[in-house]
């Protein structure tokens, strides 16, 4: 496996792997003259069907003869081409994981702003899933 991600040309059997690079919204890379460069030299343009990203776990699938470019992706660009490679079920689950990431990361804050505002620490345990010390610890 290599750690980078690929635009490759794809038809056939290959074509299933990855995804359009619309697919997954805005990419710097995109822009690059060393992106634009090849795709003219391929005679393809970002929108071809056959054009299509590969996270870097993809890229040992890739046939020998596909003509491929390396590209470079920023953390939230990877992460999305991850989501839009997953199989649905699993990208359904990532959403569930982002959203308790997003609810996670202002964990202490929820916690302490109940407590301010006279909720007891035991309804803040049933109302959350925390754990009571946890809770109690937050209280101070």
């Amino acid at each position: 496996m290599t750690d980078d991600a690929y635009l490759a040309l794809l038809t056939g059997p290959g074509a299933t792997l990855g995804v359009p690079p619309a697919a997954v919204g805005e990419l710097a890379f995109m822009d690059t003259p060393a992106v634009r460069a090849w795709l003219d030299a391929q005679g393809v343009t970002p929108a071809s069907p056959e054009l299509r990203l590969l996270p870097p776990e993809q890229t040992a699938a890739l046939p020998e003869d596909a003509e491929r470019l390396p590209v470079p992706l920023g953390d939230e660009e990877l992460s999305r081409l991850r989501h839009e490679t997953a199989p649905q079920d699993v990208a359904r689950l990532e959403e569930e994981l982002l959203a308790y990431r997003d609810c996670a990361d202002g964990r202490e804050a929820l916690l302490a702003r109940a407590v301010s505002a006279g909720v007891p620490p035991y309804r803040i345990a049933e109302l959350t899933g925390e754990d009571l010390a946890a809770v109690e610890a937050v209280a101070g």
